[in-house]
């Protein structure tokens, strides 16, 4: 008999990352498994009706329409060579396929060798953006570097004191205006003092805004102009933050955020608490953006690099190696 996918016994703990997220993916690989356990049974192979079952388990999941259509193809494609045709081999080849669209995805940069690094975070409200900056903000005086934030959320009430507040608590620096100031003035003081003070690295809270909102989004783009006028190559790093309970709704505010804001990467929160944790495939496949981190928590400490292969692999469970 295939194996019970609600018998899955959660996967085990292997690092930082998969320790993090191990509730949200454990969700998520549950839900692909309890529809594709329906589907298949042992010996009768792979057919078209366990493939529409495994199509319909990966738009639950919210890996999105495309992607779901091109990994179930590939699975089809491949079927006829399985050796077992049950649900450890469906499981096989959808995780190689899953590793393959991560690994055509571009990587991010390195970071290059500037006197002053600046990166904005860009994504709308109630992602998590404010919380974000100052968890990149820990993790940049960790290794050693001079920080400066900039409050350049001024629409939002309490976005300051917000940041302030995580900036007392970090004893950083950070460059406000009052509220309902224009963030450009802002972005250009903090800019100014950046360079007099020598700082290495400039993170930059910008307004949350919805992805609709044309004059917003045109705000974005003219703080990039400003940005690479005062300092070459700035902003050296643009993070898209998204939260992954909102669904397939952040890959559309990511398409947006690509064209106005020039989104370089994804900082993914919440994917501890979500059963939608194939948004990060639809994320690679779709918008050729890397996930650079992974918000678990509101601690400070709960920022952790992202893994592509451990995801790929909790993603359908910890026994789908090859």
């Amino acid at each position: 008999m295939a194996e019970d996918p609600k018998d899955a016994a959660p996967a085990r703990p292997r690092g930082g990352f998969f320790a993090k997220v191990r509730r949200g993916l454990f969700m998520t690989h549950t839900e692909i498994l309890e529809k594709l356990g329906t589907a298949v049974k042992q010996g009768l192979g792979i057919d078209e009706s366990v493939l529409e079952s495994l199509e319909e388990a990966l738009l639950s999941a919210d890996v999105g329409a495309e992607t779901a259509g091109a990994l179930t193809d590939a699975v089809r494609q491949r079927a006829s060579v399985a050796t077992r045709k049950d649900l450890p081999a469906v499981r096989a080849m959808l995780l190689e396929e899953i590793e393959a669209v991560i690994a055509k995805a571009p990587k991010p940069p390195a970071r290059p060798a500037v006197p002053l690094f600046v990166t904005f975070l860009v994504g709308v409200n109630g992602s998590g953006k404010t919380t974000t900056t100052a968890k990149l903000a820990a993790r940049e005086k960790a290794a050693s570097r001079s920080v400066l934030l900039a409050a350049a959320d001024t629409f939002r009430a309490g976005a300051i004191d917000q940041l302030q507040t995580w900036a007392d608590r970090l004893e950083l620096p950070v460059v406000r205006h009052r509220e309902g100031a224009d963030p450009s003035a802002v972005l250009f003081d903090a800019l100014s003092a950046a360079r007099a003070r020598g700082v290495a690295s400039l993170l930059v809270d910008t307004a949350g805004r919805l992805h609709t909102k044309k004059n917003l989004m045109e705000e974005l783009s003219k703080m990039r102009r400003i940005a690479a006028r005062e300092v070459p190559g700035a902003p050296h790093e643009t993070l898209l933050v998204l939260d992954a309970t909102t669904g397939l709704n952040g890959l559309e505010q990511a398409r947006r955020f690509v064209e106005a804001a020039g989104a370089t990467g994804v900082v993914l929160t919440k994917l501890d608490g979500s059963a939608r944790g194939g948004i990060v495939l639809a994320i690679y496949r779709e918008l050729q953006l890397p996930v650079l981190y992974v918000g678990v928590g509101e601690g400070v400490d709960d920022l952790v690099p992202f893994e592509a292969a451990e995801y790929a692999r909790a993603l359908l469970g910890d026994d789908a190696t090859h």
